[in-house]
């Protein structure tokens, strides 16, 4: 009979923990009595695509797209004498944003020779982690298409990637 006793206990603990976590849930960090925040699209695919493309090896929009946009990014940048190189951080990125959660969609192309399972996990991880640190929503989901394979001298924004890599390894060293 102790045991049931000890059993009904434990019931009760996991349900208090459960009405904690649901308290929890409710109160979300974008609102409060003061009032509420609400978060773009625009911002959360920016940040999406900028953490995407934080992953070595891949290229956000896939192949095509990738290079029609490279191009065009280095004839804008003739024309305009600007040196940024082209392409747009939301390449590739489509969300839905809630009030409380975003679901992102990514494409890209990776690098062939990499394994696909481990970089898009990665891809995915470091996009869950900066997008609900960054906005305080909730990441429901990452969906992930691999459109293309390509070789490392057809990538024509490796030299943006690799700056971008970089100040996100200066973030992270400041932080």
């Amino acid at each position: 009979m102790a045991s049931n006793v000890e059993g009904e206990g434990k019931q009760s603990m996991s349900e208090q923990r459960s009405s904690q976590e649901e308290a929890q849930q409710e109160q979300s960090p974008l609102s409060s009595d003061r009032g509420s925040t609400n978060i773009s699209d625009t911002v959360v695919q920016k940040i999406a695509g900028i953490a995407a493309q934080e992953v070595e090896k891949v290229q956000m929009g896939g192949g095509t797209a990738a290079a029609v946009t490279g191009f065009l990014g280095s004839v804008s940048g003739a024309v305009t004498g600007s040196s940024s190189g082209g392409g747009s951080p939301t390449s590739g990125v489509s969300v839905e944003v809630g009030e409380e959660e975003a679901a992102v969609d990514l494409t890209m192309a990776i690098e062939y020779g990499v394994s696909i399972p481990q970089v898009t996990e990665g891809v995915r991880s470091n996009v869950i982690n900066r997008v609900e640190n960054l906005t305080g929503l909730r990441v429901t989901e990452v969906n992930i298409v691999v459109n293309d394979v390509q070789f490392p001298e057809e990538r024509p924004q490796l030299g943006r990637q690799q700056e971008v890599e970089q100040q996100a390894q200066d973030q992270e060293q400041r932080a």
